[in-house]
Protein backbone atom coordinates (compact mmCIF):
# COMPACT_ATOMS: atom_id res chain seq x y z
CA UNK A 1 0.00 0.00 0.00
CA UNK A 2 1.03 3.27 -1.07
CA UNK A 3 1.84 6.48 1.71
CA UNK A 4 -1.20 7.94 0.62
CA UNK A 5 -3.60 5.33 1.42
CA UNK A 6 -1.93 3.62 4.56
CA UNK A 7 -2.43 7.49 6.24
CA UNK A 8 -6.04 7.83 8.12
CA UNK A 9 -7.98 11.21 7.72
CA UNK A 10 -6.51 13.93 9.85
CA UNK A 11 -8.91 16.52 10.13
CA UNK A 12 -7.23 20.19 9.52
CA UNK A 13 -6.92 22.97 11.96
CA UNK A 14 -9.31 24.99 10.30
CA UNK A 15 -11.47 22.33 10.60
CA UNK A 16 -10.58 21.81 14.44
CA UNK A 17 -11.36 25.67 14.90
CA UNK A 18 -14.90 25.19 12.70
CA UNK A 19 -16.19 22.38 14.68
CA UNK A 20 -14.95 24.01 18.20
CA UNK A 21 -16.70 27.29 17.67
CA UNK A 22 -20.31 25.37 16.18
CA UNK A 23 -19.96 23.42 19.23
CA UNK A 24 -20.55 26.61 21.16
CA UNK A 25 -23.45 28.12 19.13
CA UNK A 26 -26.88 28.65 20.52
CA UNK A 27 -29.74 26.79 18.49
CA UNK A 28 -31.51 29.94 17.90
CA UNK A 29 -30.62 33.39 17.75
CA UNK A 30 -33.48 33.91 20.06
CA UNK A 31 -31.36 32.36 23.37
CA UNK A 32 -29.02 35.45 22.60
CA UNK A 33 -30.35 37.46 25.43
CA UNK A 34 -27.65 39.60 27.05
CA UNK A 35 -27.98 43.21 27.94
CA UNK A 36 -28.86 46.03 25.86
CA UNK A 37 -27.12 48.56 27.63
CA UNK A 38 -24.41 49.28 30.73
CA UNK A 39 -21.37 48.44 31.60
CA UNK A 40 -20.42 44.36 31.46
CA UNK A 41 -17.88 42.72 33.06
CA UNK A 42 -16.06 39.52 31.44
CA UNK A 43 -14.76 36.95 33.82
CA UNK A 44 -11.20 36.08 33.28
CA UNK A 45 -11.89 32.27 31.16
CA UNK A 46 -13.27 35.07 28.62
CA UNK A 47 -10.93 38.40 28.94
CA UNK A 48 -7.49 37.29 30.61
CA UNK A 49 -6.05 40.00 29.86
CA UNK A 50 -6.52 43.90 29.05
CA UNK A 51 -9.83 45.31 29.15
CA UNK A 52 -12.61 43.35 31.33
CA UNK A 53 -15.03 45.91 31.96
CA UNK A 54 -17.14 47.05 28.69
CA UNK A 55 -19.76 49.90 28.25
CA UNK A 56 -22.61 48.76 26.06
CA UNK A 57 -23.62 52.39 25.33
CA UNK A 58 -20.15 52.93 23.78
CA UNK A 59 -20.10 50.98 19.93
CA UNK A 60 -16.09 50.43 20.40
CA UNK A 61 -16.17 48.78 23.01
CA UNK A 62 -19.51 46.79 22.33
CA UNK A 63 -18.27 45.81 19.14
CA UNK A 64 -14.53 44.85 20.96
CA UNK A 65 -16.56 43.07 23.77
CA UNK A 66 -18.57 40.52 20.85
CA UNK A 67 -15.43 40.15 19.38
CA UNK A 68 -13.85 38.92 23.04
CA UNK A 69 -16.89 36.77 23.70
CA UNK A 70 -17.68 35.04 19.97
CA UNK A 71 -13.65 34.23 19.99
CA UNK A 72 -13.47 33.11 23.40
CA UNK A 73 -16.54 32.47 24.80
CA UNK A 74 -18.17 29.31 25.50
CA UNK A 75 -21.83 28.84 25.14
CA UNK A 76 -23.30 29.63 28.06
CA UNK A 77 -21.23 33.01 27.79
CA UNK A 78 -22.56 33.47 24.33
CA UNK A 79 -26.12 33.46 26.10
CA UNK A 80 -25.24 35.63 29.36
CA UNK A 81 -23.31 38.68 27.00
CA UNK A 82 -24.69 38.25 23.40
CA UNK A 83 -27.71 40.12 22.60
CA UNK A 84 -29.84 39.17 19.72
CA UNK A 85 -30.60 42.54 18.66
CA UNK A 86 -27.17 43.85 19.01
CA UNK A 87 -25.52 41.03 17.35
CA UNK A 88 -27.67 41.33 14.38
CA UNK A 89 -27.81 45.16 14.40
CA UNK A 90 -23.61 45.73 14.03
CA UNK A 91 -22.82 42.16 12.57
CA UNK A 92 -22.18 43.58 9.10
CA UNK A 93 -19.02 45.49 10.61
CA UNK A 94 -18.45 42.64 13.52
CA UNK A 95 -18.25 40.04 10.92
CA UNK A 96 -14.92 41.99 9.10
CA UNK A 97 -13.43 42.19 12.53
CA UNK A 98 -13.38 38.25 13.52
CA UNK A 99 -12.08 35.42 12.23
CA UNK A 100 -13.12 33.92 8.89
CA UNK A 101 -14.09 30.63 10.75
CA UNK A 102 -16.53 32.44 13.56
CA UNK A 103 -17.52 34.36 11.01
CA UNK A 104 -18.86 30.94 8.40
CA UNK A 105 -19.60 28.84 11.81
CA UNK A 106 -22.12 31.75 12.98
CA UNK A 107 -23.11 32.22 9.20
CA UNK A 108 -24.13 29.05 8.57
CA UNK A 109 -25.83 28.11 11.21
CA UNK A 110 -27.64 31.80 11.25
CA UNK A 111 -28.40 32.78 7.54
CA UNK A 112 -30.40 36.03 8.38
CA UNK A 113 -26.92 37.41 10.04
CA UNK A 114 -25.51 36.71 6.10
CA UNK A 115 -28.46 38.26 4.71
CA UNK A 116 -28.19 41.43 7.22
CA UNK A 117 -24.14 41.68 5.93
CA UNK A 118 -25.33 41.65 2.33
CA UNK A 119 -27.82 44.17 3.09
CA UNK A 120 -26.01 46.61 4.89
CA UNK A 121 -23.54 46.67 1.86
Amino acid sequence: MDRLHSRSFEPSAADVLRARYAGRLPDRLDELTGPLHGQVELPLHIAWSGLRVYDLDRPRQRMSLYRTVLAEGQRRDLLTYVNRHLLASQWPALRTLISRHIRDVWEDAFPDLAREASAAA
